[in-house]
């Protein structure tokens, strides 16, 4: 059974940080890119969903999107099984439930075919 359970969720100031974890079990090293994406409050479409960054052994990619480069850092343990999003510089903007996914898809431009997600973290940044 793979499982994805995300932690490390909270209210914080802007300007400051926060680190989310991911435990993942029920997948091999290769089998799955694992990565983060949000859903600001009150939108839950998945057209409004926004992919934040992922990370694929099999690739070998890194990869963060445009609005976060340079703050947010994606890196696992023996990834798989934890992966973790480091969060500095947060804007209130940056406010959301951020969830941990496994995609079976993945290139240079990011992961793709989402096949399973945690329940989700919610980050809160305060003005």
């Amino acid at each position: 059974e793979v499982r994805l359970v995300e932690s490390g969720g909270g209210l914080v100031q802007a300007g400051g940080s926060l680190r989310l974890s991911c435990a993942t079990s029920g997948f091999g090293f290769y089998d799955y890119a694992v990565g983060w994406f949000r859903e600001a409050p009150r939108k839950e479409r998945e057209d409004e969903r926004e992919d934040v960054a992922c990370i694929s052994r099999r690739i070998g990619l890194i990869w963060h999107a445009d609005s976060v480069k340079g703050r947010f850092t994606i890196s696992g343990d023996n990834v798989p099984t934890m992966v973790y999003l480091q969060m500095n510089s947060l804007k209130p903007e940056d406010t959301a439930r951020y969830f941990c996914a496994a995609y079976s898809g993945s290139y240079h431009g990011g992961c793709y075919n989402m096949r399973y997600r945690g329940e989700g973290t919610l980050v809160t940044v305060s003005s």
